[in-house]
């Protein structure tokens, strides 16, 4: 089984991935139609060296104005993005640990990563650094645990077990890897929600759902910021 710097099995060019990249077309649109302006500084958490994919990377592959982006991750080969796409910085950094001021961008977005930074306490540092480093909007997706079709794994319903039921299927069948919760750990709508108000934000959060075939695939987390750090400004370090 091989795994790639997208945490997937899947081939590239094969269905699942071609699903995948449909559904990323739409949650980009969606990003976009928060009112992202041409001068909007924008912070991509989660940059990955994976080229196989068409949309792996598709921030930085898609939007027009690639030296507002900063992209980080862990992957140190994703900085071949710096040079594709001129203008655009990369830095190496932990998503849970964000070397930014505060207010530093615009916009905050971060697409499936959420699910491999750990367990929900690294995921509510996750959630709480991207909300701090933004002036404006965050914008996180992440797979909707309650799809039939589990996207990493391309394994169907048995995501749906209790975790530790699932985990164990995981090693016994030999994917071994994705039984860590550091490397995926899937969330709902309703624990995205329950995140939020543990953290204790006081802005606006909307969970909205991406549909594929009538179900949700993909949860879009919107959190609006409220405070007045967007009208002043402020520069990354």
């Amino acid at each position: 089984m091989e795994i790639n710097a997208q945490y997937n099995v899947a081939k590239a060019g094969s269905l699942p991935v071609r699903v995948a990249g449909h559904q990323r077309r739409k949650m980009y649109r969606a990003f976009l139609d928060l009112g992202v302006g041409e001068d909007d500084t924008i912070l991509d958490i989660g940059a990955t060296s994976d080229r196989s994919y068409e949309h792996s990377n598709y921030l930085e592959a898609w939007y027009p104005n690639p030296q507002n982006i900063t992209a980080i991750g862990l992957d140190r080969d994703a900085a071949f993005l710096a040079h594709s796409y001129p203008g655009l910085q990369f830095v190496v950094a932990n998503g849970r640990t964000l070397p930014f001021d505060d207010n530093s961008f615009d916009y905050v977005h971060s697409s499936a990563v959420m699910e491999h930074v750990g367990d929900r306490l690294s995921q509510m540092a996750f959630m709480a650094e991207a909300r701090r480093v933004a002036r404006k909007i965050v914008f996180l997706t992440t797979p909707n645990r309650w799809f039939p079709v589990e996207f990493h794994t391309v394994l169907p319903l048995v995501h749906w077990l209790p975790p530790k039921m699932f985990r164990a299927l995981l090693v016994a069948i030999g994917r071994s890897f994705f039984a860590s919760e550091d490397n995926l750990n899937l969330l709902s709508a309703r624990q995205l929600r329950e995140m939020a108000q543990h953290i204790g934000f006081s802005d606006p959060v909307e969970v909205r759902g991406v549909r594929l075939g009538g179900l949700v695939s993909n949860l879009l987390f919107i959190l609006r910021k409220q405070d007045l750090a967007w009208q002043t400004p402020a520069n990354p370090r």
